[in-house]
């Protein structure tokens, strides 16, 4: 068997496969680490059949749609996810065929009502379910803290010498036994239900920093703010600050600014010289403000990522000499470099 683990920061997503066939499946992959999934399983000769995600992740955002794309594979959850588009929906006591591997379908609702487990010949992928020293929270979306104790107790009855992967893990320990973890478990201890159902309520766990986006993301398959990013910043040039100062102060600047901030930002201080065009009208306006697609032009915002996204939709739009700041106006005051401040440019 062919086994990859990957840490994304206390996310953990798995690469396996079978070294017959060469057949591979993914389990939980995070969005971050695409290339890295790709590049792992081009080193190990795999082909990826199934991408999968153990639930619906409401605090990290899935590569699973992205990756099935680029892999011609196919994106696997329980039947009970609520996300559209997915390929292969399964369903409790169901296997998944990679070669000569095999892993069956343990339905855990809990965590999530459509998280499940996937268990193989030696090792169980636990999801948010089961984790190492704890388990899943059930204060989220769909979240049921007494499925999770009946879904525990089926899972806890699996053979104890099954090693544990699960969906996280923040201190690095990569995984446990089923044993060790019914032996050693805070969270198990508690064997009473509405006990454990009392002190899963009484968690009062802080909110996932991006819960609204990770949900909106992994139920559509839309893009995260952080991809448009990745994907604006890998198709314009940029300038840097020492060299766009160096430009504006010339006798004859060849440039046109352009900032994207919003009107009061702009006047309470800008690059001398620079056009205002805030990012909300730029599509709407840029045709009667900049009339002449060849013009140089090089956006800034107060920290570059606006300008950005605003220099990667002028190029599209036929603006092809369109640039962006290499950094934004509060890197641009931190250097002492020159403001003027007012409607004017």
């Amino acid at each position: 068997m062919i086994f990859e683990q990957v840490a994304t920061g206390g996310c953990q997503s798995y690469l396996l496969g079978c070294a017959d066939t060469c057949a591979g499946v993914l389990i939980d992959p995070e969005v971050s680490q695409v290339d890295r999934y790709l590049a792992l399983a081009a080193r190990d000769g795999l082909r990826v059949r199934f991408v999968i995600d153990t639930h619906t992740h409401a605090d990290h955002f899935s590569a699973s749609r992205r990756l099935a794309e680029r892999l011609g594979a196919m994106t696997v959850m329980h039947r009970a996810s609520p996300a559209p588009g997915v390929a292969m929906r399964v369903d409790d006591g169901e296997s998944i065929v990679i070669g000569k591997l095999r892993l069956q379908v343990l339905h855990t609702p809990g965590h999530t009502a459509d998280s499940m487990c996937l268990v193989g010949a030696d090792r169980v992928f636990t999801g948010d379910t089961l984790l190492i020293g704890g388990t899943g929270r059930t204060d989220l979306p769909s979240g049921d803290p007494a499925a999770l104790f009946d879904s525990l107790a089926r899972l806890l009855a699996l053979d104890p010498a099954l090693l544990v992967f699960p969906a996280h893990d923040y201190k690095g320990r990569g995984h446990s036994t089923i044993g060790a973890e019914i032996a050693g478990n805070p969270r198990l201890q508690q064997r009473d239900r509405a006990a454990f159902v009392t002190m899963m309520k009484g968690l009062e766990l802080s909110m996932p920093t991006h819960l609204t986006e990770a949900l909106r993301t992994n139920m559509s398959g839309g893009k995260t703010v952080a991809e448009m990013l990745a994907e604006a910043t890998a198709c314009v040039p940029f300038m840097s600050m020492a060299e766009l100062r160096s430009r504006v102060e010339a006798p004859a600047c060849d440039l046109i600014v352009l900032d994207v901030r919003e009107k009061d930002a702009y006047e309470a201080g800008h690059i001398p010289g620079a056009r205002l065009l805030p990012r909300g009208q730029l599509e709407l306006r840029v045709d009667k403000e900049l009339p002449d697609p060849t013009a140089r032009i090089v956006t800034c915002c107060e920290f570059g990522r606006i300008s950005t996204l605003a220099a990667a939709t002028l190029r599209t739009m036929g603006f092809e000499r369109t640039a962006a700041l290499d950094g934004g106006m509060k890197s641009w005051l931190e250097a002492g470099y020159p403001v003027h401040a007012g409607a004017a440019p």
